[in-house]
């Protein structure tokens, strides 16, 4: 049946419009109830159970579907879809397209009013229907809806209609449900008798007319880790001024939460800050206590020259929430029988979350996750509400899984469906998969990996051609090949992003079929590449470059221990070691050179686990050797990513993805520029050229660390470097790599960058043939988007594995004393590096219950005197080093001072009369 409306539209130009709309309202859609003789074949398949099971509801004893509304099934999903409800949810079953269903909007009745109707109308039909399924028949359909008007109607017109909360409260044999229901009113959960704290947030119309007027500015708001009254807000847009907001105080703050998109006005100069040096973590104090947050907010002020000023405001509005759910633990409420406790999350820069739960004492001591639902301008914290139980603090699997969460890293097994599309067993090279391809397979290519590497990406070769000249090859394994654009592989590997390695366990971007066999070029089988072909001289000059897909055959796969032997071997002189050691001497050449043109090279403290193999537990830990060969497989990745580039963008120049390193703010420098000055060094830092001479210039023999150092704090100096589509923008530079163009060729199994950079390559070689999204500079400029933040949150989750296998490390070790040099000073505290395991912490001077010694900062030096001792930075200190359990949620390595011995602050060296267990030590020695 047809059913059409018309109406007119009069359009910009001044003409009139005829609309014509029109609906096709069909009689064949089931209900979805299997067995139901009316519906007959309209079934394409069951949707709801048979026969749903009894719930244990005082409010429904009988058999029951649920039919939610919009708005329930929105903001209460979490609730209605759990398997305690044990009901059948028949939302949307019988769609607005049905003949018997279908509700046209009523004269002055607005469009929520009429889906309103609808669902009721919906409801309706089917409690009528499913009257004739059998003569004693029971089953019914229940409305649930937190409308009250659409409530009463529903009852008004005999349909079975509660809230959820007093249908979920009505489950008897499922109480814990009632702590999943969202708290949707703010007004509704303000805490008793509270004063208002925060400002009232500005309705989003006067925020956007604001905007546009100049008088607010929309950006992120970004909170930091290390300081709960500060955050800054990056402004969104081009212009250059004001780029960055800082905003200090929970009053400017105004209940933005970390990623939020917020409004913010700015203050006038005379109330402009500089960003704070003190370490100030939210320990959760009584929220009536507000006179002890000014104290705190007071703390925060510095007397600082005018040029550290930044440019300052407040938050006055939310545009976009950016909430998410929550990892972390319970702070279970001193106050006997409560059931409001506060959640307290794993990342320090989400607020604390009061939510109400039965089941305090279940969830202590455990995992859980947490979802914000509001926060009231009276309410310290916002109001949230129990999610999940995740098991045990401290389990790996647990804490795994939390931080995997916490980074957005999708984790879940890969689906049949994308399985689906991987190339059956057992595998081989076919004719067609040799046409546009070179047979490659009698070079002497060889992998060169870390120990235990499984998704070999990557493999060399290097001869001498019949005209003195040397041939170099680089080969990628051509994961495109088998990746096809647009089908549920490619989708799940883009969304996915990258591979994420943790300490124990690698998160892959495609199926261990591909990343760990068909596309690994392992040694002795025929894989297939993508392989960039140079002829150089002996003085590592580019005379000419190929492109080409290929086959190869790996002779050898290293580590990087064993080709650094052969290279050094007086007795190997095989063709494997005579490839290598051509590739390491053209490596070292390409280097020097990369660096007289201004590449930086700077330094990180990476470090190693060794496994218990039974336990699976750390028993050693050190930092990164990094060797010769090392430095010879990424020179001539990196070549080889250069190279692509410009081919690339000589074929695609509006869509080729590249990669750029933005050279850093001067602002970004002063740090390094006044920690060198204290130790009477200049670092030049006009160019990337001028900043690399003056690190290789700022040696000291006294202090050979010192170099290492300062390259170190050059590295935090930084941009991040990222991923772009060519037609996007003008700055391709790489400033870290002083290379006017960059890409990623090189790492196809573990980055889906790579496999974008292949499509376009085999494209511009004639190796495969294009399709409208390659092509298509927008939706590059999302994939960029996602690939961008995913290589972000795989760093970030990568690190926090390490945390954790450090703090399971010093577990077990118990406490230590190691020396370690001043990293930044801090207003109440000293950053610290520990060079023996490339472990990073923070000394802190004012402690809990502790007499506070005499502070004096300097941040011009910069300096921080404790009584009569003055630090700076690089300064050589030796600390203790134990971890700290006392907080179960944030457990951490803990640091104190051993030398310089400063009465009241330093701890004593001797330890040997310690021999309790590490959670136990820390208590022992305060007495």
């Amino acid at each position: 049946m047809l059913k059409s409306k018309t109406f007119l539209k009069k359009t910009r130009a001044g003409g009139v419009m005829k609309i014509v709309r029109e609906h096709y309202l069909r009689d064949d859609i089931g209900c979805g109830v299997p067995g139901c003789a009316a519906c007959g074949a309209a079934h394409e398949g069951p949707v709801l159970e048979p026969r749903p099971q009894e719930p244990a509801s005082s409010l429904c004893p009988q058999p029951h579907y649920l039919l939610p509304d919009t708005n329930v099934l929105l903001h209460q999903i979490v609730s209605a879809w759990r398997p305690g409800t044990r009901a059948s949810v028949a939302s949307s079953l019988r769609p607005p397209g049905s003949l018997e269903t279908y509700v046209e909007q009523e004269q002055g009745e607005n469009a929520n009013d009429r889906n309103d109707r609808a669902i009721r109308v919906a409801a309706k039909w089917y409690n009528e229907h499913l009257k004739k399924l059998s003569a004693d028949n029971q089953l019914q359909v229940i409305f649930i809806t937190n409308d009250r008007k659409n409530k009463e109607k529903a009852i008004e017109e005999g349909i079975p209609a509660f809230t959820c909360e007093e249908y979920i409260k009505s489950l008897t044999a499922n109480p814990e449900l009632v702590d999943r229901l969202a708290c949707l009113s703010d007004e509704g959960n303000e805490i008793e008798s509270g004063k208002i704290i925060f400002s009232e947030h500005l309705p989003l119309s006067k925020l956007q007319q604001g905007i546009k007027s100049g008088l607010y500015l929309q950006g992120t708001f970004r909170a930091s880790r290390e300081n709960y009254l500060e955050a800054t807000v990056w402004i969104h847009g081009d212009t250059e001024e004001n780029k960055e907001i800082i905003l200090q105080g929970l009053k400017h703050l105004n209940r933005a939460v970390h990623e939020d998109i917020v409004a913010v006005e700015l203050l006038p100069k005379s109330q402009w800050v500089a960003p704070s040096s003190v370490v100030l973590h939210d320990e959760g104090q009584n929220e009536d206590d507000m006179e002890k947050e000014e104290e705190r907010e007071r703390m925060l002020k510095t007397t600082v020259s005018e040029k550290m000023l930044k440019p300052t405001g407040r938050v006055v509005g939310i545009i976009k929430r950016n909430w998410r759910p929550y990892c972390g633990m319970l702070s279970k409420s001193d106050i006997k029988e409560s059931r409001r406790h506060l959640f307290t999350p794993a990342d320090k820069r989400i607020p604390r979350i009061r939510i109400e739960t039965r089941q305090a004492s279940t969830l202590e001591g455990r995992r859980i996750i947490v979802a914000i639902d509001g926060w009231p301008r009276n309410s310290r914290y916002p109001n949230g509400h129990f999610v999940k139980n995740l098991g045990d603090v401290g389990e790996k699997e647990t804490e795994t899984e939390v931080l995997l969460l916490e980074h957005d890293v999708p984790h879940q097994p890969f689906s049949q469906a994308v399985l689906s599309f991987l190339p059956k067993m057992p595998w081989s090279i076919t004719d067609k998969d040799m046409r546009h391809r070179e047979d490659l397979r009698h070079l002497c290519v060889c992998s060169v990996d870390p120990p235990g590497c499984t998704d070999i990406d990557d493999a060399l070769h290097c001869r001498e051609l019949g005209n003195g000249n040397l041939e170099v090859g680089v080969h990628i394994a051509d994961v495109s090949h088998f990746i096809r654009p647009g089908n549920a592989l490619d989708q799940e590997s883009a969304r996915r992003g990258t591979t994420v390695y943790l300490c124990e366990k690698r998160i892959d971007m495609v199926p261990e079929l591909l990343s760990s066999n068909l596309c690994s070029l392992r040694c002795d089988v025929d894989r297939l590449a993508f392989s960039c072909i140079w002829e150089m001289n002996h003085n590592a000059e580019i005379l000419r470059t190929k492109f080409t897909k290929s086959v190869i055959n790996s002779k050898a796969s290293l580590t990087y221990a064993e080709a650094q032997m052969r290279i050094d071997s007086a007795t190997m002189n095989d063709d494997i070691t005579t490839s290598l050691r051509g590739l390491n001497k053209l490596a070292k050449i390409l280097k020097r050179r990369r660096i007289e043109n201004g590449a930086l090279t700077l330094s990180s403290p990476e470090v190693r686990f060794h496994m218990d193999s039974e336990t699976h537990d750390p028993i050693d830990l050190q930092t990164k050797e990094l060797k010769e060969t090392n430095s010879m497989v990424e020179e001539f990745m990196l070549l080889a990513n250069i190279s692509v580039a410009k081919k690339i963008h000589e074929e695609f120049s509006e869509h080729a993805l590249l990669r750029k390193h933005p050279a850093p703010p001067p602002s970004n420098y002063e740090i390094l520029v006044k920690a060198a000055k204290s130790k009477n060094l200049e670092i030049n830092t006009d160019t990337a050229k001028s900043l690399a001479d003056s690190l290789d210039r700022a040696e000291s023999s006294v202090f050979p660390y010192l170099n290492t150092l300062l390259r170190i704090l050059a590295t935090r100096c930084m941009m991040q470097a990222v991923y772009f589509c060519s037609g996007m923008d003008n700055d391709f530079h790489h400033y870290g790599l002083a290379s006017p163009i960059y890409t990623h060729f090189t790492s196809p199994i573990r980055r889906y960058a790579d496999i974008i950079v292949h499509r376009l390559l085999a494209v511009a070689i004639g190796a495969d043939c294009t399709y409208p999204e390659l092509t298509d500079k927008h939706k590059l400029a999302d994939i960029c988007k996602n690939l961008n933040f995913r290589h972000k949150m795989a760093q970030y989750a990568q690190r926090a594995s390490v945390a954790f296998h450090t703090q399971l490390f010093f577990k077990s070790k118990g406490i230590v004393s190691e020396e370690a040099y001043i990293l930044f000073v801090r207003k109440n505290a000293i950053v610290v590096l520990i060079p023996k395991y490339g472990l990073e912490g923070t000394v802190f001077f004012e402690e809990k219950d502790k007499p506070k010694p005499r502070l004096v900062y300097d941040d011009e030096i910069p300096s921080l005197k404790v009584e009569d001792t003055v630090f700076h930075v690089f300064d050589k200190v030796k600390v203790r080093i134990m971890l700290d359990a006392s907080n179960l949620q944030h457990q951490k390595i803990r640091m104190a001072l051993v030398e310089p011995q400063i009465p009241g602050v330093s701890v004593p060296m001797d330890i040997s009369n310690v021999d309790c267990e590490p959670g136990r030590k820390k208590r022992k020695l305060e007495k």
